[in-house]
């Protein structure tokens, strides 16, 4: 609440690093205990404040008129003012001419439209894939499948495309804090913004694809000329990344839980509320970042005008008070009010279209696959700032 006279206490702090190779790799253990000491916690090694309960982080996320996202949701000054004025850097009225670009073609009707030809292309890449008996979850199937269905829509040039995965993921490692990480990822992630400049021009890409559709909007002055790259960017990242880390912790989720497979396989119509339980297990952006417009006051506790918070997805999936034993995955769990796509007006753009690609594929499997197994450890070989995702999952299928 945005109450000055209210009486407040001093926010609590915290020395834990969530941006640390253990938490990255297992961040649930440190996350439960900022829950614990409030919904409100001082992360003293980068001076931002957290919002760590479901109740704190939805409330900031409806409310952007304070938590302004217009001053970057990354948390380093250069991706912040590299991405200024983007979709996700931007608040009302920009952000929603920005969003309206290509609002028509991720509504549900076209969306709709989408699915036949969507699911027809699961359904052939799966049953080669369970052919097969064994293979990788994440390079055989998390980053080939979505891959072809967003590159297929976007319309990008082939040359360059096999660069958006690593690009992609540098871009959001480059969102982080001031460490090593995001050192070495900005300039990667500058090469991105540069073949989207130098490379994406409509003579280059397919006829009718989004890409396409931002230059249309820019030469019927709809948008700046100088939003087009950055907007295709905002709407290709998130596309690859989240998808990808959704889909390969589904596949991990379901050979940890044999039971919970065994309910989808049986009850197809589960799939949807699977989808919404992976989502809240495992968070692909795990938090952003927001800027306060004026003085907040939370539980008692008193943030500043100016001050960058963090909003802790990954955290408010997994509070006690809004989901009973938060730990254990539960298909049958009431989960579509996860924040993992955000909430209100920057709620994920794409979800719709990411959430039908991955239905596609998890039907193709259920129709096909009675038991996952893991053949070794998953790995989490490249540790992502901003991201939470698996590098290799061998599993057997049968």
């Amino acid at each position: 609440m945005t109450i000055n006279d209210e009486k407040t206490r001093p926010v609590p702090e915290s020395d834990v690093d969530l941006f640390a190779d253990d938490a990255l790799a297992d961040p649930y253990p440190l996350l439960r205990v900022l829950r614990d000491i409030g919904p409100v916690v001082k992360l003293a090694r980068y001076g931002f404040a957290a919002l760590t309960r479901y109740d704190a982080v939805r409330a900031a996320l409806e409310d952007w008129e304070t938590f302004s996202s217009a001053s970057g949701v990354a948390l380093n000054p250069a991706i912040n003012a590299a991405m200024a004025g983007t979709i996700i850097n931007s608040d009302p009225p920009h952000h929603t001419t920005l969003r309206s670009v290509l609002s028509s073609r991720l509504a549900p009707r076209a969306l709709a439209e989408l699915r036949p030809a969507i699911a027809e292309k699961a359904d052939r890449f799966v049953g080669e894939l369970v052919a097969r008996g064994r293979f990788d979850a994440v390079t055989d199937l998390a980053r080939t499948f979505p891959v072809s269905i967003v590159l297929d829509l976007l319309g990008f040039p082939e040359e360059g495309r096999e660069q958006l995965l690593r690009w992609g993921s540098s871009t959001f490692d480059a969102m982080g804090p001031e460490n090593a990480r995001s050192a070495r990822a900005l300039p990667v992630a500058g090469e991105m913004f540069a073949w989207l400049a130098e490379s994406c021009t409509p003579d280059r890409m397919r006829a009718g694809g989004f890409a396409t559709a931002i230059h249309d909007a820019a030469a019927r002055g709809d948008i700046p000329r100088e939003a087009v790259t950055p907007l295709m960017a905002g709407y290709s990242i998130p596309a690859f990344d989240t998808t990808i880390s959704t889909l390969a912790s589904a596949v991990w989720l379901f050979a940890r839980f044999p039971d919970q497979w065994e309910a989808v396989r049986r009850d197809r119509s589960l799939i949807q509320s699977a989808i919404n339980e992976v989502l809240r297990v495992e968070a692909p952006i795990p938090l952003f970042a927001r800027v306060l417009t004026r003085p907040y006051v939370r539980d008692g506790y008193r943030l500043e005008e100016g001050e960058r918070v963090l909003l802790l997805f990954g955290s408010a999936n997994h509070d006690e008070r809004q989901y009973p034993d938060p730990d254990r995955f539960d298909v049958r769990r009431y989960a579509a009010d996860h924040l993992s796509f955000g909430y209100g007006i920057h709620a994920c753009a794409g979800q719709g279209l990411a959430k039908l690609e991955i239905h596609a594929v998890l039907d193709a499997l259920a129709r096909r696959v009675k038991h996952i197994e893991l053949q070794g450890p998953p790995r989490r070989d490249e540790l992502n700032n901003m991201t939470r995702s698996l590098s290799s999952l061998p599993v057997a299928v049968s």
